[in-house]
């Protein structure tokens, strides 16, 4: 039946009908919108667990695997190109945790006003709703390959619409935890189910090395195109964007303190960076496997084709385990996301247009705009052309209020016009030096147009080459944000020594606040230790923790790229 063995298609319903249940279980304890949008009771393990979970989906092992099958090993930096922004989110975490804040619109509306807030909803919304579409597009694309077709992508993408949405909007942020620490687990059984299965028809690593007579494909930084420019300038833009994507609130924010949100997020990513690898070798030996039996394979089904190659000839049942966990990697996401595409709408914009309603007219609204919101996902997943230019399209989106957020957290004097020049600046500028298609249909084309007259340095394949596309919109948005901050009048004393304030308070076990963006009762706001003291600038010198935790972090960095040279070279 559609490709699979029936043990495949009963594990398959009795893993959708157990998400299912978790999301209707939890709803039950759903009594105001910040249970909903940011329940504040998790630990270490389960944060670890949502972390991973979170952040890492099917799409990325489609788009790993297919950049690793057309361009070699250096195609995992299309995954690693947070791998040398992870350190820093031990920094990042705590200070999202001490704003006290439901959303990151919170926190701009803190720092600015509620028309940064606004937009900031808006962007987010619509990062989230690519994000979404991107990871069922890639999801769909190993499902239709591993059932050799016969489970249609389309079809594959309804399916799992249906049940993340199902058991996300009945239970909310709380049933996307519980769900991660289940979905995290088979995330890592479908990273590294495939690579012991095709690394032996290839014969490991000698077999690949013999039958991929370019060395350059072996190579962790490539000569064009991945360079080590390339991936410093996309990393750079990853750390920018990191901040703004909506989703990292909650990341950081749902444990008891800003311990569990450092611990959770740091090593739930790093795990993650762990499973690229053996996504980015399956892509590359699946070079040698399909080159030897002479079959063409698109890449963006690399990853389905070996699964649907291997995984029905060793039992009944193991690809339906398979698909199982490519469905918890790509739910375990997409229903964080909803979660915190529907929190932006309800707090940053209905909120305050409809404010004194009943907190369970919130949760309704809250679910309503989850179901938006995913539609809006789906439409762009039909729409996309590609994984890897999916992912491309959601690097830059996140990078757009980054600016506006990091300006806004060390300079006093950014402005809220600054904010705006930044954010609308940077977004223009960004779609100007874009092709601008849906599916076929191309709107813009600026390569088209211009790419004759730029430098050659700037180009790759005759196009702007993506990370001087990068400069251009961070570079453009960064003067435009202070120039317009430099013109305008200051944010007042008052509002910037209470926002400020909260970066320096810790969270206390236990603390309540019912407002966003606002010190508990009795707090105690710590003396201000700043680098650069009786300046417009608040960079704090960090805390012995915070080093340490740090170093910790490019240790794990370190380690993890050198096993991978170590593994291609050996």
């Amino acid at each position: 039946m559609l490709g699979l063995h029936i043990a495949d298609i009963c594990i398959l319903g009795l893993y959708l009908l157990a998400m299912a249940a978790i999301g209707v279980w939890t709803a039950g304890k759903i009594q105001k919108s910040a249970d909903f949008f940011m329940p504040r009771r998790f630990g270490k393990a389960m944060m670890v667990m949502f972390g991973f979970g979170a952040g890492t989906h099917s799409d990325q092992a489609v788009g790993v695997a297919s950049k690793s099958f057309s361009s070699g090993l250096s195609g995992i930096w299309y995954q690693w190109l947070w791998l040398p922004c992870t350190p820093f989110y031990w920094l990042i975490a705590p200070v999202m945790r001490r704003f006290r804040a439901i959303t990151t619109g919170d926190v701009f509306e803190a720092r600015y006003n509620r028309s940064v807030a606004m937009l900031y909803a808006v962007i987010g919304m619509l990062n989230l709703s690519v994000n979404i579409g991107l990871m069922l597009r890639g999801s769909s694309e190993v499902i239709s390959a591993s059932t050799q077709g016969l489970l249609s992508a389309n079809l594959a993408i309804v399916l799992m619409t249906v049940v993340f949405v199902v058991y996300g909007v009945a239970g909310g942020l709380a049933a996307a935890i519980i769900t991660d620490f289940i979905q995290g687990i088979l995330t890592i059984i479908f990273s590294f189910l495939l690579l012991p299965l095709i690394m032996n028809a290839v014969g490991g690593m000698d077999g690949i090395r013999e039958a991929i007579a370019d060395p350059r494909q072996l190579s962790l930084v490539a000569p064009a195109g991945i360079t080590a420019f390339y991936i410093a300038v996309i990393a750079f833009n990853g750390l920018v964007g990191i901040v703004t994507q909506p989703h990292t609130m909650s990341n950081c924010a749902a444990g008891k303190t800003e311990m569990e949100g450092r611990f959770g997020w740091m090593f739930g990513n790093m795990l993650k960076r762990v499973c690229t690898v053996p996504w980015c070798l399956t892509g590359l030996a699946a070079i040698v496997y399909f080159g030897g039996k002479g079959i063409e394979v698109e890449p963006d089904k690399v990853f389905g084709a070996v699964a649907g190659d291997f995984l029905p000839k060793i039992l009944p049942g193991v690809l339906g385990i398979f698909l199982a966990a490519l469905l918890a990697s790509v739910m375990s996401s997409c229903d964080a996301f909803m979660i915190a595409s529907s929190g932006l709408f309800t707090e940053n914009i209905y909120r305050p247009l409809a404010p004194d309603r009943p907190e369970g007219h919130y949760v309704t609204v809250g679910r309503i705009a989850s179901v938006v919101v995913v539609s809006g996902g789906v439409a762009f997943a039909y729409g996309l052309r590609g994984v890897v230019e999916g992912l491309e399209i959601f690097w830059k989106i996140s990078a757009m209020m980054g600016i506006a957020f990091w300006l806004g957290l060390f300079w006093r004097r950014m402005t809220t016009a600054g904010a705006w020049a930044t954010t609308l600046v940077g977004f223009a500028v960004m779609l100007f030096t874009s092709e601008i298609a849906f599916g076929k249909h191309i709107i813009w084309d600026f390569n088209k147009l211009f790419a004759a007259y730029l430098p050659q340095f700037m180009l790759f394949d005759d196009k702007l080459h993506l990370p001087w596309q990068m400069i251009l919109y961070l570079g453009a948005g960064l003067v435009s944000g202070i120039v317009a901050s430099l013109l305008t009048q200051p944010v007042a004393k008052e509002k910037l020594d209470r926002f400020y304030a909260l970066t320096r308070t810790p969270i206390t076990p236990g603390e309540q606040v019912s407002v966003p963006c606002t010190l508990p009762e009795g707090a105690v706001v710590p003396e201000k230790r700043n680098i650069f003291p009786n300046t417009n600038l608040e960079i704090a010198i960090p805390s012995r923790t915070s080093v340490i935790g740090f170093l910790v972090g490019w240790v794990c960095v370190a380690a993890i790229m050198l096993s991978v040279y170590l593994i291609a070279k050996a």
